[in-house]
């Protein structure tokens, strides 16, 4: 690929607002989150909801996800930029499951750890998984949903943490 290219895809895709979630997993594999911004909706219909998630192929969270058949899904509040970055790995070099041990959480009904404060979490069991290039593309069949009483979703553009405002 030619590096010109691939800056300009960082710099077009850096535009794009999204918003945050930490993906978490607990089992056999172990306790492990990291925080993503490629989470989407599949579909809401069929035997189950579904949502895709992409995590790097390097990542120790995709292997654990992928053993542990199952992950949890959260959307970060506004106010949680602080566990953004905790479990992006900006706040400390500990182990995975010591980012655990700053935040608060609950296991949901798959055993898999539900961020406290989240606006939404998502107990998932993984469908089906795919490599691409440098990414897994795992699928999730949504099992539980827990929302909060505050909406108000974490989001990240133009490589900075924004609130969202309504337009008139």
């Amino acid at each position: 690929m030619k590096p010109e290219l691939r800056l300009q895809f960082l710099e077009g895709m850096s535009r794009a607002a999204t918003f945050v979630a930490v993906v978490t997993t607990d089992g056999e594999a172990g306790r492990f989150g990291v925080t993503i911004s490629s989470l989407t909706s599949v579909s809401a219909d069929g035997e189950h909801p579904s949502l895709l998630a992409c995590l790097h192929h390097m990542s120790p969270v995709a292997a654990a996800i992928l053993k542990n058949r199952s992950f949890c899904a959260n959307l970060l509040h506004e106010d949680q930029h602080q566990v953004s970055d905790l479990f992006a790995g900006r706040l400390s070099a500990g182990e995975h499951a010591e980012r655990f041990e700053r935040t608060p959480w609950s296991a949901g009904d798959l055993g898999q750890p539900a961020l406290e404060g989240a606006t939404a979490s998502f107990q998932c069991q993984v469908a089906t998984s795919v490599l691409w290039e440098t990414h897994h593309i795992i699928i999730g069949r949504v099992m539980n949903v827990r929302l909060s009483e505050n909406p108000a979703s974490l989001l990240y553009g133009h490589r900075a943490y924004h609130r969202a405002v309504q337009l008139p």
